[in-house]
């Protein structure tokens, strides 16, 4: 009997397993271990969304099957945050449709429309759907860097862009963007994405956005929609989420919108494979969308308090780290005299000697190798009990809970 099979051998080892051993370990030994690790949202979903879903639920007939599209009301629902946020206006009919959770709609567009061999452009370091969803089906990737905040980053990565169009052959699929980045927590303005669409108008290539973080943003600075951009539907499609805007990782919903080829490619494919998610939880969504969103706000100045203290007492600690203007994440360089260690083993001397799990930036492509990401889900109060433990790490000081820990590389 076959045991390894085509696209499983095309999967390299998961970079994260490793660590969340050592973290279930530890938990299993009755270590109190802080984790920063996955990037899971710790807040009750908003009261007023919840009741939605009870009440939708009660009803009986919300319990036959759904629509692979997304029910209209929460399509009209997604247009309408379209317009008002983004200025952009949507036809739910044919430039909508609802996935389960942004990183579900990639996957299932990918082999929407990908043949074997197809050359697809992403960023490197990035979440692994945005790569591997194209390997997975059958496709090849070629890597972009994916930091463009400083003009001599941009100018880079347009020299990139370039250079892979020119030397790829086949000419490549698509071009796949994801700002504000996870893991790196760049964001971007409207200028960058003009300058991609018209690039990517000239090669006839397709654009493949992630805009799971539009709403977790700091110091008021909104992040655009690459749908903005004058003539991008003509090319491009972009993937939201409900995930992290309204603290419901777990209801898996998001949506894609934009060019209307891909839209029906991927709803093609999707009415072979489910149909849709659970009427109940769309309802709850469309609440989420028309209802209040103060809950909105409060999730940013969550998520901001969390930054600042976390930055803050890193820097206190030694350890200084940029101070990310989006996501719920901070791309964190490793410490100096922990860089050779490399950023899995360093992310295991953090959850062995600090209790703290950390994501090694190695988990999201080789170029994340030199980093960490901390996502922002703990608590003040065990941010600064990390922050205690990790300063003990760095200085070879008493630890929170006593123990005492010495200043060592991994062995």
């Amino acid at each position: 009997m076959q045991e390894e099979f085509y696209r499983i051998k095309r999967l390299p080892p998961y970079v994260f397993a490793e660590v969340n051993k050592m973290k279930a370990d530890a938990r299993a030994n009755g270590d109190d271990i802080i984790d920063f690790g996955m990037g899971n949202p710790d807040s009750a979903t908003p009261e007023h969304i919840v009741d939605k879903l009870v009440e939708s639920a009660r009803n009986p007939k919300a319990h036959r099957y759904s629509n692979s599209r997304g029910i209209p009301g929460l399509r009209r629902a997604l247009s309408a945050y379209y317009e008002r946020r983004f200025g952009v206006l949507i036809d739910p009919e044919t430039e909508a449709i609802v996935t389960l959770g942004s990183k579900e709609g990639m996957a299932n567009l990918a082999q929407a429309i990908t043949s074997p061999g197809d050359i697809v452009l992403s960023p490197n370091p990035s979440y692994p759907i945005h790569a591997f969803g194209f390997i997975i089906a059958g496709g090849a990737v070629r890597y972009l860097p994916a930091y463009v905040e400083s003009p001599e980053a941009r100018r880079e990565f347009m020299a990139t862009l370039k250079r892979g169009v020119e030397y790829s052959i086949p000419k490549p699929l698509a071009v796949v963007l994801n700002y504000p980045s996870n893991p790196t927590a760049e964001s971007v303005d409207l200028d960058f994405y003009s300058e991609i669409v018209d690039f990517c108008r000239f090669h006839e290539i397709y654009i493949l956005s992630d805009l799971a973080y539009s709403e977790v943003y700091f110091d008021g600075n909104p992040p655009p929609s690459i749908l903005e951009v004058p003539g991008a539907r003509d090319l491009a499609v972009e993937f939201t989420s409900l995930s992290k805007t309204y603290s419901m990782p777990g209801w898996r919903i998001g949506f894609a919108a934009g060019n209307k080829t891909l839209i029906e490619a991927l709803a093609r494919v999707k009415s072979y494979l489910d149909y849709g998610a659970f009427t109940p939880i769309q309802v709850a969504a469309t609440a989420a969308l028309n209802g209040p969103q103060d809950c909105v706000e409060e999730m940013r100045s969550l998520y901001q308090s969390r930054r600042d203290v976390l930055v803050e007492g890193l820097s206190a600690a030694g350890w200084e780290i940029p101070s990310p203007k989006a996501t719920m994440f901070a791309w964190a360089p490793i410490p100096e005299s922990y860089q050779e260690a490399g950023s899995l083993e360093f992310s295991k001397v953090l959850l062995r000697e600090a209790k703290v799990a950390v994501s090694p930036g190695i988990g999201f492509g080789e170029y994340g190798e030199g980093f960490v990401r901390i996502a922002l889900v703990e608590n003040l109060h065990r941010t600064r009990q990390a922050i205690r433990n990790i300063k003990a790490l760095l200085g070879g000081m008493p630890r929170a809970d006593g123990g005492v820990m010495i200043k060592a590389v991994a062995e």
